[in-house]
């Protein structure tokens, strides 16, 4: 039985162009929710509303680690074969 790593390399390109796509997408939506959850802690931090300051500080870790996690997903690069 493969795993899933062995599977994706095996894939049809267009269906690995197709998860990186996205993946890249789903990435880029959860660094532009960081950024705005880090601006309004940063903002009710200043303001002294630290409930919810540290609401969206620990929002903005979760998705940085769902980004992490998300990362391990992309597949690896296509290596055009030697010609004999």
């Amino acid at each position: 039985m493969s795993d899933f790593r062995q599977s994706q390399n095996e894939a049809h390109p267009n269906k690995t162009n197709t998860l990186m796509t996205a993946i890249i997408l789903l990435l880029i939506l959860f660094v532009t929710i960081q950024i705005w959850f880090l601006f309004g802690a940063l903002n009710n931090a200043l303001q002294e509303n630290l409930n919810f300051a540290i609401t969206t500080s620990v929002g903005s870790v979760i998705f940085a680690v769902g980004s992490f996690w998300l990362l391990r997903y992309l597949p690896d690069p296509i290596k055009r074969r030697k010609k004999k």
